[in-house]
């Protein structure tokens, strides 16, 4: 998918493919009660943790999003008004689709019509942190970094390094509010206080990019970190298991700075390292990912309808691995329909975006401290 200047990359797109993937397995296999699959325990196959876990690509969402915009920002003047005014073009019609959709299902499952109050719920999710069903609690997450970028840009414009002042700050506030009795895991996963780390530590990773290009091995041991990391706290219990108070409440309070910094590294690895093309098995990866913000709001209407229904009618998903394979089918499905609501839904929107930014003139302050030597790359 292009951005309002144009550019597209999608190497980009594999990464929100990824994902969307990661999400759509976490809600296949587990429902919101561990049916199909059971959410005790880890599969003997570590990294594969990441799946029984899948909630984590909403952390993988942010770091991207924070990379993203790192990158588009790179070298350019930003026009605010406009800059809202794209992003609201961009999520604001599916989303006003989807609480419809879900409006229109509460209706036949219940005869309730409640048309206003959804609507209602979801304007003050923006001011009260409340989390929102159906994925809408991410979508104001991600809108709160949006306010904040302007304050991101400004501290970044002379240090880079500073950014990193921002994560140890909001880190430590996590950490201290721990003895104080509140539910760290609901901070830390439901709101900006948890994810602005994957949103700097997204920026940060762009701008040291050139750092990791060609790291193979830093990029291995990375994943191979991570996933041993995540295979613990799936172990431990994971989302579901591990309620944010005790000795809980520090490990929710670190989870969202070790995904952003180990997703912004191998993002940066894997966009400077690589140039994927945009053919064959590539393109249809980067398919999914243009098509991932349909398949995120969307999936939710069939995700759990898929699963019960191959679970009672085709085959018994118990098995972890069964259920990882299945939900790659389903997910895959989908594909095509996403396909659909981007033409109809969202692209009609996207034609109405107006360029947000524009080249600076010598003079002017850069918007993002970028690393000189690799700040003509992209």
């Amino acid at each position: 998918m292009r951005s309002s200047t144009g550019q597209h990359w999608i190497a980009l797109d594999h990464v929100r493919a990824v994902a969307a993937f990661l999400v759509f397995t976490w809600h296949f296999m587990h429902s919101t009660n561990g049916y199909p699959v059971a959410v005790e325990g880890a599969p003997a196959f570590f990294p594969l943790a990441i799946l029984d876990e899948g909630h984590t690509g909403v952390a993988l969402f942010m770091t991207l999003s924070g990379y993203l915009f790192a990158k588009l920002l790179e070298g350019r003047a930003v026009r605010y008004p406009l800059f809202f005014l794209n992003r609201a073009l961009r999520l604001a019609p599916l989303m006003v689709v989807a609480i419809l959709i879900a409006d229109l299902d509460r209706y036949l499952r219940t005869g309730e019509v409640a048309v206003v109050a959804p609507f209602v719920t979801v304007a003050a999710g923006f001011v009260s942190l409340a989390p929102l069903a159906n994925g809408l609690w991410s979508i104001v997450v991600e809108t709160h970094f949006y306010l904040v970028l302007p304050l991101l840009m400004m501290i970044s414009r002379d240090n880079r390094w500073a950014l990193l002042i921002v994560v140890g700050a909001a880190l430590a506030v996590r950490l201290g509010s721990s003895p104080l009795g509140e539910n760290a895991r609901e901070a830390s996963y439901w709101t900006i206080f948890g994810h602005i780390d994957q949103f700097i530590l997204g920026i940060f990773a762009f701008q040291n990019r050139a750092i990791v290009r060609g790291r193979h091995r830093l990029a291995a041991v990375t994943a191979l970190g991570f996933a041993l990391f995540y295979y613990w706290f799936d172990a431990a219990g994971g989302l579901y298991g591990m309620r944010g108070e005790g000795w809980h409440a520090p490990v929710w309070a670190v989870l969202p700075t070790i995904e952003g910094a180990a997703y912004g590294l191998l993002i940066a690895y894997y966009d400077a390292s690589f140039r994927p093309r945009d053919t064959g098995v590539s393109r249809l990866i980067g398919k999914a990912g243009a098509y991932s913000y349909s398949i995120y709001l969307l999936h939710f209407f069939v995700v759990f309808r898929m699963a019960r229904f191959i679970d009672e009618h085709i085959m018994g998903l118990s098995n972890f691995y069964i259920a990882c394979l299945w939900s790659l089918v389903c997910f895959a499905s989908m594909v095509p329909f996403a396909q659909l609501c981007f033409r109809w839904i969202e692209a009609p929107f996207l034609k109405l975006r107006r360029p947000y930014s524009r080249p600076l003139s010598p003079r002017e302050p850069p918007a993002l401290a970028i690393d000189g030597s690799g700040a003509s790359e992209a």
